[in-house]
């Protein structure tokens, strides 16, 4: 969180999915290498650095197609939602593995002529006349400088630096990055010299990638209310939320709240925006008594939306009260950092029963 900066802040489950993580990128180039060397005649097999330049691709390739996966897979599904706590270390991994394939396909294609390797890249490939013999080297190259630069600020000092609003369209361009590097791999394929990939597989990727954040879309938590001119609004069903989790209430034309039931059936209400990276904190759950955000597991207090200290962010709070054994949520915000009491509805039910 904002309390100083240290390069990576690893603790025992990350360095654990690192080690995971990892394992599964080495394993999958080798495999990589192995199955496309065996899947053609000894005669025709590419050399041993093409073998390793195309599995580094197709890994990184893998990793982004799950990396996009992740946040609506995560909103589909709580459980998934230990890989979007950890998704920034696969991104970092991510561009890791394409920037060796970058600078290897670079090196290789371009690295031993009289012309330096940037000006060939883009001068001696392909033609703009054909589909067929477009120069697709040059999109993946762009795609890379986008890559390079959401891995240079993934680190919280550049989301403080630049501002989350800055920060968070900058790194929107990862959905840019992912189209040229479908037109990459579309392109390559058409030039079967150039690549073992199917021709189906980028589009198989487009359903993939392009129909889970359309599924989240439908499945998007939250229950809109429209308050009228009334700043008490009643809040659907509070005892249908499981404990230790919460639920959004998108009260027309003003900001989303999160409403959680504690452990002890107690309500409170705060903002739903992370002030991290304006993650939804209502998709969230309650881990050690606190508000957990999804997206980076920054905490918050229930009772006053501040952090735990030494850490110093702190969100909006929301009024609640129990009439007749009725939830109401007051819609104006307090300052971020305002106690107010949490509410218990259970025991409001057995008094009125």
């Amino acid at each position: 969180m904002s309390h100083g900066y240290v390069p990576v802040q690893w603790n025992r489950n990350k360095k654990v999915y690192d080690i995971i993580l990892w394992l599964g990128i080495v394993a999958a180039i080798v495999a990589n290498v192995l199955i496309a060397g065996a899947s053609v005649p000894a005669a025709l097999a590419p050399s041993s650095e093409i073998l390793v330049l195309r599995a580094l691709g197709d890994t990184g390739f893998i990793l982004l197609n799950i990396i996009l996966a992740i946040g609506p897979l995560a909103r589909l599904n709580k459980r998934f939602l230990p890989l979007l706590y950890n998704r920034r270390h696969m991104g970092v991994s991510f561009f890791v593995i394409v920037l060796a394939h970058g600078l290897f396909a670079l090196m290789w294609y371009h690295g031993f002529g009289v012309v330096d390797p940037l000006t060939s890249l883009f001068t001696s490939q392909g033609t703009l006349e054909t589909v067929s013999d477009y120069p697709f080297q040059p999109l993946g190259f762009v795609a890379l400088t986008i890559f390079f630069l959401m891995a240079a600020t993934s680190h919280d000092f550049w989301n403080a630096v630049l501002g989350p609003r800055f920060w968070k369209s900058l790194h929107m361009l990862v959905y840019v990055a992912y189209g040229l590097v479908i037109l990459h791999l579309a392109l390559g394929a058409l030039q079967a010299e150039q690549s073992h990939i199917p021709g189906w597989v980028p589009f198989a990727s487009l359903v993939w990638v392009g129909g889970l954040h359309i599924l989240s879309l439908f499945a998007e938590p939250g229950d809109v209310v429209d308050v009228g001119n009334d700043a008490w609004v009643e809040v659907p069903a509070p005892m249908t939320i499981a404990r230790g989790v919460g639920r959004v209430i998108e009260v027309k034309g003003q900001e989303r709240v999160a409403i959680f039931r504690t452990e002890n059936d107690e309500f409170g209400a705060i903002s739903n925006v992370c002030r991290h990276q304006a993650g939804p904190l209502g998709e969230g759950c309650m881990i050690d008594g606190l508000v957990t955000c999804p997206w980076h597991g920054f905490q918050y207090q229930l009772q006053d939306g501040a952090s735990p200290p030494p850490f110093e962010e702190k969100v909006a709070t929301y009024e609640l009260k129990i009439e007749n054994g009725t939830l109401f949520l007051n819609t104006t915000a307090l300052p971020p950092g305002t106690p107010r009491p949490l509410v218990q509805l259970a025991e409001q039910n057995s008094e009125a029963t």
